[in-house]
């Protein structure tokens, strides 16, 4: 007789709907998961909680009347908290409230998934490994958010021609117009599919799709001239290799 899998309640508590709409999408992927309800607010979540049982809060922290932190220092006997926030300054101070994990927007499904296997019981770790293996190749994002302009901005991963390191943002080029965001290139490289997008200079980004001539120091899309820095090079040209496999 196959044993059922726990599910372990999940509460989306964040005052932005696109950055709820990503969180609703991501933990729809893993069967672990079962989603109870959406707070756009620190109180609505107090509400939610004692309705019913939720074993884990994915938590956004600046939100209006009451901070997520806030809000976790007002609860009793607290469910497991994942902090999802746009502002990396509030981590030693997230982490000396116990919360399971702290991530930075945008997130990237790989990232939320080792946060989510983080924060499941040790003696369950057999359900760590059916979350990973239920969870196809193709669950690459479709679309990321970025805060730009005091304001969340979708951006389909599709149109991403490449991006550009600017000290402590990014620029984002696409076939629709350019966002800047604060965001390590390093870090929205791990984010972003390795399939479809390379790291060809310290400083620059490319979708591989969109390359539409290159030499051994520069490619070219649409007008544009991006440089390949001496030590991405191998890694590009192999990365091309395997597109025409």
């Amino acid at each position: 007789m196959m044993q059922s899998i726990r599910k372990y309640n999940c509460l989306i508590v964040d005052d932005e709907p696109p950055a709820r709409e990503v969180l609703r999408r991501y933990i729809a992927q893993i069967p672990i998961l079962n989603l109870v309800g959406e707070c756009g607010n620190a109180v609505q979540a107090v509400t939610a909680l004692k309705q019913q049982q939720v074993d884990l809060i994915f938590l956004d922290i600046q939100m209006p009347q009451i901070t997520g932190l806030e809000l976790i220092g007002t609860l009793n006997n607290p469910p497991k908290f994942v902090l999802t926030t746009a502002f990396e300054q509030y981590a030693v101070q997230a982490f000396e409230l116990a919360v399971v994990d702290y991530l930075v927007k945008p997130i990237g499904f790989d990232r939320f998934l080792k946060a989510v296997i983080k924060a499941l019981p040790g003696q369950d770790a057999r359900f760590e490994n059916q979350a990973a293996v239920n969870i196809s190749e193709t669950a690459d994002p479709a679309f990321l958010y970025f805060r730009a302009d005091r304001k969340m901005v979708k951006v389909m991963l599709n149109d991403i021609l490449y991006i550009e390191s600017l000290k402590d943002y990014v620029k984002i080029y696409t076939t629709k117009g350019q966002v800047i965001t604060k965001y390590a290139i390093s870090s929205l490289e791990a984010m972003l599919p390795a399939s479809s997008f390379i790291r060809v200079h310290r400083s620059y980004l490319v979708s591989l799709k969109r390359i539409d001539s290159y030499t051994q120091d520069e490619i070219n899309i649409e007008i544009n001239t991006i440089p390949i820095g001496k030590l991405y090079r191998l890694q590009f040209l192999e990365a091309l290799t395997k597109q025409m496999d």
